[in-house]
């Protein structure tokens, strides 16, 4: 039983399919991910394993990794920037048969820093869900000036087409910084005419909204509920985040209903 449990409002456990928490694994050590599990592993759904960082650690521990992410009811998975290196290098059969070696059972498909055609994103994501994958897919450019050239309309139809080819989850790109990227602008603020769009087109269950920024967790959680899917949270802050999901924290004290 966790201290003070009479004072902190419930929430769903897992494995949950809302009010999801995706961490950045920018390359902890595997005792320090466990640390981090051990104390709030049960706020945690999926930690990404940051670009192409997998490709230079050893692969014993990206598989101890794995299973102690495992342990703790946390899916662990390479980001699309993987997915997108394999897709240059022309070696997609080679990344999905590593991907199941090492044990993921999550894999994210995207075109963040490439111009990957759209029916070759369709395909790539169907397969890997045929293959036995979750998917979770990712919308919007890494460059800020590729991103400005998707309209809203571009990325509500990108979305819709993932969905429908097997996504589980959809990500909306903001990168690990949350500026000058989609949704949020150069000083890292929302764009709430955006955001509100997205929401009156598309199903906000199926998004994952990343926001690495606490400002950021803070609006979508006000604006949209404790249980809104949210990504690239720096695993340092796990407990924040869970803290403003239910009211814990000046910031959203007695503003969320559970």
């Amino acid at each position: 039983m966790n201290a003070f449990n009479f004072l902190a409002p419930e929430r769903s456990s897992k494995p949950r399919s809302n009010g999801i928490t995706m961490i950045m694994d920018k390359g902890m050590g595997l005792k320090t991910a466990e640390d981090i599990m051990n104390i709030s592993g049960d706020y945690v759904d999926f930690l990404k394993f940051g670009w192409g960082t997998i490709t230079i650690h050893n692969k014993k521990i990206i598989e101890d990794k794995i299973e102690m992410c495992r342990s703790y009811g946390v899916d662990a998975y390479p980001g699309g920037t993987l997915f997108e290196i394999a897709y240059v290098q022309n070696k997609i059969p080679e990344y999905f048969e590593e991907a199941s070696a090492l044990g993921f059972e999550v894999l994210e498909i995207s075109d963040g820093s490439t111009m990957l055609p759209i029916e070759k994103r369709l395909s790539y994501i169907s397969e890997a869900k045929n293959k036995g994958f979750k998917v979770i897919s990712e919308v919007g450019k890494k460059d800020p000036k590729e991103d400005m050239k998707l309209t809203l309309e571009n990325r509500v139809n990108l979305i819709k087409k993932d969905l429908d080819a097997g996504a589980y989850k959809v990500l909306i790109e903001a990168r690990e910084s949350g500026q000058n990227i989609g949704i949020f602008d150069k000083n890292g603020n929302v764009k709430e005419d955006e955001v509100d769009y997205l929401l009156n087109k598309l199903p906000s269950d199926k998004i994952i909204w990343e926001a690495p920024k606490k400002r950021q967790q803070v609006y979508f959680i006000l604006k949209i509920g404790y249980d809104v899917n949210l990504g690239n949270i720096p695993p340092e802050e796990t407990t924040s985040l869970e803290t403003i999901r239910r009211g814990l924290r000046g910031d959203t004290l007695g503003k969320v209903n559970l």
